[in-house]
């Protein structure tokens, strides 16, 4: 009687309160969670997962060495990957980010996924004042849904954002390397001392942030790095 009565005031809260798919906004039906089947079946996925030379592996060729790339989803601008990502970032849905997490992490489990034997997952970090302006790194939700998805552990420690450097839009890819070169550094080296590092981040363009992170933990004696991010700009 409890389950039912419940049942009825979640389907009365819903009429003036409904919960939305982030990318369509329609309201969400029973059984759906942060997005409708439609907007599952139609965002625009990759196969980064399986393609050793993919478009994001090749983006950090003659920079960085890396043991794999990936994203989930093309990212297009005013695309519903965008709806989906500034849900996560300024609007505090924090479950986007672990939906996401988990799609992937079950992706990376499959025999033929480019990146394995991870022993660490590790967000590109915010500034400790945009943090708490924001009140959390949109990266966290992503990695930790990931992290036991893989069932790796995380840390949210290791690496810190030193500088606070301005948004990064409308810069060119020369300003953009400028703008993150040199504003990170490894807080705690033990626990990146020779393990196999999966970076994370929500949205990768140019790769000028992930490059410098990567950059950064690769200092640190016998450690390998893969990076994965939720979504891709083309170039």
């Amino acid at each position: 009687m409890l389950t039912i009565a419940r049942q009825y005031l979640t389907d009365f809260f819903n009429l003036f309160y409904p919960n939305i798919c982030l990318t369509c906004s329609n309201a969400l039906l029973k059984g759906e969670m942060v997005l409708c089947f439609r907007c599952e079946n139609e965002l625009p996925q990759t196969d980064h997962c399986f393609e050793a030379e993919n478009k994001l592996v090749k983006r950090f060729w003659g920079r960085v060495p890396l043991q794999g790339a990936v994203a989930l989803y093309h990212f297009t601008k005013g695309g519903a990957i965008q709806h989906l990502l500034h849900s996560l970032k300024y609007k505090g849905r924090k479950d986007a980010g672990e939906y996401c997490g988990k799609l992937l992490g079950r992706k990376l489990r499959q025999p033929n996924s480019i990146i394995k034997n991870v022993d660490l997952i590790v967000p590109v970090p915010l500034h400790w004042k945009k943090q708490q302006l924001r009140g959390y790194n949109q990266c966290e939700p992503f990695a930790k849904a990931l992290a036991d998805t893989i069932n790796v552990p995380y840390s949210f420690t290791a690496l810190q954002r030193t500088h606070e450097n301005v948004s990064q839009t409308r810069k060119t890819r020369f300003d953009r390397w400028g703008n993150v070169a040199e504003i990170f550094s490894v807080k705690d080296t033990a626990q990146l001392q020779g393990k196999h590092i999966l970076l994370v981040d929500d949205v990768v363009t140019t790769g000028a942030t992930a490059e410098a992170c990567i950059q950064t933990i690769l200092q640190v004696p016998n450690t390998k790095v893969s990076f994965a991010a939720i979504a891709a700009a083309a170039r």
